[in-house]
This record gives structure tokens, C-alpha cells and sequence, in this order.
């Protein structure tokens, strides 16, 4: 009895040497964990895919962040208008999607430090009698199309007073490469959008131009719940270190080479 006992005892050592050993590799491999980024990939230079990977400043910034992190990155193409909501709840950790920062979406989420600037421009047809931003009108003479819950979106369904064309001159789509092509098809007279994606897709598209002219300037940021005060701060201090570095510039640069 007393050998079976002594013979037990060092098998259950063994056991438990061997359960230590398992338990550490997982928590190792569960210390470094996954981060999880919504986007929406059809957003030129910022995201997009090339066949089945997702390219673009906002995917390569992510990836810098994961890796100062000692993280995975994990990425969600979904609908731009549900990342916010996605990030609130904790579907994600983080919005990237050439977001602003705006006053109704700090009700939901908190932003990181800007990362870089978007300038909001006008498309419309060639030959168009649309010439100078001056020329645009909310009088229900002519349509907008914006990319649904963009800040595009957001201003030019605005009041007059406050610089937009009224939520009835507005038509909404989930894409700005949808709105591109109502513009072409006459179902809108103006797409108002970023001016990285405006140029990709007046490149991609005979008998489109881009106004010359800003129609708002605006700084991106990223989206993290508001809970999530660890991972902001660690998102802040990962950007921080990426500029002083000189790679927040030599990712933006690599999509939109400075004149």
C-alpha cells in the first residue's frame, strides 16, 4: 500500500509539473491577445483591399499599434455607420475608418489623439454647371450624395444656418464608391467625400472632377469605448511613440506622397 501511495504521489507531480508548464504557454499566449479594429474597407488610401487583404493607412497604422502592443491584429469590414455602435458595446476594440471626431459620436466613444487630417471635398460631373462651391445650392435644385453616417453625411444634412443643404436635398448610400456612381447615373449633381478617396475614384472614373476648393477640414482619430480608458491610453501612447518615430509619416506618405 505504502509503495502505491509513493508511486501515485510522484505521478501526480509529473501532473501537475506538466499542467504548470501548459498553464504558462497559454498565459503567455493569452497575455498577448488580439486586438480587434472595425473598418470599413472601401475607403481609398485609407482602407481597401487588394484581393483578399486589407490595405491602406488606417490598416498599417493598426498593425504599428498592435505590434507596440505586443498584440494581434484582428480586422472587421462592416458597415461604417455600425462601428461606433460595434465599439460601444464591445464588439470591437477600436474604430479605424478615417473617423472624426465629432461632438454626437464623444456621446458614445472616446478618441484618441488625431493621427492625421482629412480634407472634405465635392465631385461632380464634367462639364457640370456646378463650378466653385458657391454654385451649390439647397434650394431643391439639386441632390447630394454622401456615404451614409460619414461626417459628409452629417454636414450636409445640416440647416442652412449651420453650413449644409437640408436632410431632404440629401441622399444617402453605404458607400462613397455607391454615391460615385449615382453621380454618373444623374441621380446626384455633387458626392461630397474625403479628398484621398474623391481622387481614387475620379482616377477610377472618366468625366468626374473634384472642385477646387476645401469644403471642410477635419482630423481623424480612433475610436475606443468609453469604458476602455486602459486601451486608450495605451493607443495614445503607442501613436506618440509611432510619430516621434517618424512612422505615422512614412505610412500617410507611402499612400499620399507629399507635393
Amino acid at each position: 500500500m505504502k509503495k502505491f501511495l509513493k508511486v501515485t504521489a510522484v505521478v501526480m507531480v509529473f501532473a501537475m509539473l506538466a499542467c504548470f508548464a501548459a498553464c504558462g504557454a497559454d498565459d503567455k499566449g493569452a497575455e498577448k491577445g488580439t486586438l480587434v479594429m472595425a473598418t470599413n474597407a472601401a475607403f481609398p488610401p485609407y482602407e481597401y483591399k487588394e484581393g483578399d487583404a486589407f490595405v491602406g493607412i488606417d490598416i498599417e497604422i493598426a498593425q504599428a499599434i498592435a505590434d507596440k502592443l505586443d498584440m494581434t491584429l484582428e480586422i472587421k469590414d462592416v458597415e461604417f455607420g455600425s462601428i461606433i455602435g460595434g465599439v460601444q458595446t464591445g464588439k470591437f476594440d477600436m474604430g479605424i475608418a478615417g473617423m472624426t471626431v465629432t461632438d454626437e459620436r464623444l456621446k458614445s466613444v472616446n478618441f484618441s489623439t488625431s493621427y492625421a487630417t482629412g480634407i472634405q471635398v465635392v465631385i461632380v460631373a464634367s462639364g457640370s454647371d456646378i463650378k466653385s462651391l458657391d454654385d451649390l445650392k439647397g434650394d431643391g435644385s439639386m441632390k447630394f450624395g454622401v456615404q451614409q453616417d460619414t461626417t459628409g453625411d452629417i454636414y450636409a444634412s445640416d440647416t442652412a444656418e449651420n453650413g449644409g443643404y437640408g436632410e431632404d436635398n440629401v441622399i444617402r448610400y453605404k458607400t462613397g464608391a455607391d454615391a460615385v456612381q449615382a453621380l454618373k447615373a444623374g441621380k446626384v449633381q455633387a458626392v461630397i467625400i474625403d479628398n484621398e478617396p474623391a481622387k481614387a475614384f475620379v482616377e477610377a472614373n472618366e468625366g468626374l472632377e473634384i472642385l477646387d476648393a476645401e469644403w471642410a477640414r477635419e482630423d481623424y482619430a480612433i475610436a475606443i469605448a468609453k469604458e476602455n480608458t486602459e486601451l486608450l491610453e495605451k493607443v495614445n501612447n503607442a501613436l506618440a511613440e509611432l510619430k516621434d518615430e517618424g512612422k505615422l509619416a512614412e505610412i500617410i506618405n507611402k499612400y499620399i506622397p507629399a507635393k
